[in-house]
């Protein structure tokens, strides 16, 4: 089971929603505030961070505070979209925490959790 923390400041609950719609009943998906979400992947409790806002960083700002810029990768900003092969690259180096912009969240989302799925054992 693949856990899954969403903060960010803009529409975490959807975030958390499409997160547990492409995951099915291989994620485990909880939503919480940046600084909840970042202790829960510092601290073991969770896989991965997953945020949103509206220029792809500030979702991340505290997941990068927290565990370290190299664990974490912005995958979309306003005009640039998701990049498939950058997200499955970014999975296989080890990154836990990912942001992007809210427009893009279904997107994002999508490659990102179906990046984590084909690493992680059924």
């Amino acid at each position: 089971m693949v856990r899954i923390a969403v903060g960010g400041q803009v529409d975490r609950k959807k975030v958390a929603e499409l997160a547990r719609k492409v995951g099915g009943d291989r994620v485990q998906v909880t939503d919480a505030s940046d600084l909840e979400a970042a202790m829960a992947v510092k601290n073991g409790k969770a896989d991965y961070y997953f945020g949103a806002c509206h220029t792809g960083g500030g979702g991340l700002a505290m997941a990068i505070a927290m565990l370290g810029k190299p664990k974490c990768e912005t995958v979309s900003m306003p005009g640039r979209p998701p990049k498939e092969e950058q997200i499955r690259k970014a999975v296989e180096s080890g990154i836990v925490g990912f942001g992007f912009t809210a427009d893009h969240a279904e997107q994002a989302v999508s490659m990102i959790v179906k990046a984590i799925l084909e690493r992680s054992p059924a």
